[in-house]
């Protein structure tokens, strides 16, 4: 069994090598690969097929060949397959494959005004937080950002409000003393984690159940989806809903693909990317709720509601230094304070 064991990682190893090689053969070609005389689109991403993301991916793929299936086929690689995040970043960059959905913290080493994505308690609700997201016209001064780096943000996925989870109970900022968290590899997330006392340890999320379950790390930080859809609830057992971060994912395009399509091709890509975040975010909200019943009846996750503002407190300085260190995410942060104040304005009158 050992040895049948040991065949079958090889063989794994073997075909996304072999898949890598034969990737990076066509971006250096510039013909990509054709199916008679379609042209093959390839997106990468590392959720399940069961995620909101791939649903709205699969929606994405719906419209582009309902519009140009005499052109294009769009095929869709889930759970890591071409490579995890930072890799298939590289690989879009390159034009080896199309389109990858990643956390902005994998595009902070880009343009670094996606690093405010990583600052402690930037929303204060999920209203403002959707609200910027879904102001466009801003939203692109940022997309753009990326243009110097070969690739450019199509649109935004909700992935939702990120809290700890780990193997011991995480009830107040101190429980996280001395615990080994995994955080996504960026700077700020590191510098957050260590100012509750824990050890940032950035690693892929691909790696995060065998990290847990070896006991390389304590706990991670994300959504309740990870806890199912990665069976992180498996070997984590407490989610504290401390709520520190609304980190969104992006779908990321080729430039040189995007710039190489007529008037009429981009509009259809640009309108499916904005089909597939309404897709997504239907699916979200159904499926966090149902994650968290698996996670508590079948997996025995125990969920805590603990003091926000006490973890607050604690990484709330936070802000000022890296306003201070990062000139770009000047006015990106006020333009969300503004956001922040209108959004509790409204709220306060309607439950007035």
């Amino acid at each position: 069994m050992r040895n049948m064991s040991r065949m079958k990682r090889w063989l794994s190893a073997a075909l996304c090598i072999c898949m890598a090689l034969g990737l990076a053969g066509c971006a250096s070609s510039g013909a990509g690969t054709v199916s008679g005389r379609k042209r093959i689109v390839r997106i990468s991403h590392a959720q399940s097929e069961t995620h909101p993301e791939h649903l709205g991916l699969l929606a994405f793929k719906e419209y582009v060949e309902d519009n140009l299936g005499d052109r294009y086929e769009v095929q869709i690689f889930p759970n890591e397959i071409l490579g995890a995040a930072q890799r298939a970043i590289e690989l879009t960059q390159t034009g080896a494959i199309d389109f990858v959905v990643a956390g902005t913290a994998n595009l902070e080493t880009f343009a670094s005004v996606y690093e405010i994505f990583s600052m402690p308690y930037l929303f204060d609700s999920v209203e403002a937080y959707h609200e910027t997201m879904m102001d466009t016209d801003y939203m692109e001064q940022i997309y753009e950002s990326t243009d110097e780096a070969g690739f450019r943000v199509m649109t935004w996925y909700n992935a939702g409000t990120r809290s700890f989870y780990a193997k011991t109970p995480i009830e107040t900022p101190d429980d996280l003393k001395g615990k080994k968290i995994r955080v996504q590899q960026s700077p700020a997330s590191v510098a957050m984690t260590q100012a509750f006392g824990a050890a940032a340890s950035p690693m892929s999320f691909g790696e995060v159940y065998t990290a847990i379950q070896q006991g390389v790390i304590d706990g991670a930080e994300n959504n309740e989806l990870a806890l199912t859809n990665n069976k992180h609830g498996e070997v984590a057992k407490y989610y504290a809903y401390n709520n520190h971060q609304m980190v969104p994912d992006m779908l990321i395009a080729n430039l040189k693909f995007l710039e190489g399509l007529s008037d009429e091709e981009r509009k259809i890509f640009t309108d499916a990317a904005r089909i597939s975040t309404e897709v997504e975010m239907e699916n979200w909200d159904e499926q966090v709720a149902e994650a968290k019943r698996i996670a508590e009846e079948d997996m025995g996750v125990q969920f805590s509601e603990v003091d926000v503002e006490a973890f607050k407190e604690k990484v709330l300085p936070l802000h000022e230094q890296m306003l201070e260190e990062n000139p770009k995410i000047r006015d990106f942060y006020s333009h969300i304070q503004e956001v922040n104040k209108e959004s509790g304005q409204e709220k306060g009158e309607d439950e007035s």
